[in-house]
């Protein structure tokens, strides 16, 4: 059974950076892609990035445009972590971020919205201030 663990929120002030990590387990971390979404209140969950295994080794990153340039997706295989940093941090971006997991098969299709995904964290706050 495959389990996702998240850490690395806070409360930061405007234009500062946070790295949130993904930690996995219970299955071959390696093919499995990654997404990490946020929620803020009042407001739908939404896709922030992901990194989608496309065979071999390669994997692809992908981002919604409000955090593209701001925001990098990273994996590490062999600590079984996928990482979400963030900076230059706005007041906006104050949600809960979780990540997800999905055994999708190699490709580039990429994959946006949360019923994709099978596996889920339990969420982190990340909270900006102005």
């Amino acid at each position: 059974q495959v389990q996702l663990v998240e850490s690395g929120g806070g409360l930061v002030q405007a234009g500062a950076s946070l790295r949130l990590s993904c930690a996995a387990s219970g299955r071959t971390f390696i093919t499995y892609s990654i997404g990490w979404f946020r929620q803020a209140p009042g407001k739908e969950r939404e896709f922030v990035a992901g990194i989608r295994w496309s065979g071999g080794i390669t994997y692809y990153a992908y981002y919604a445009d409000s955090v593209k340039g701001r925001f990098t997706i990273s994996r590490d295989n062999a600590k079984d972590t996928a990482y979400l940093q963030m900076n230059s941090l706005k007041p906006e971006d104050t949600a809960v971020y979780s990540c997800a997991g999905g055994g999708f098969p190699a490709g580039r299709t990429y994959y946006y919205r949360p019923d994709e995904y099978d596996v889920w964290g339990q969420g982190t706050q990340v909270t900006v201030s102005s």
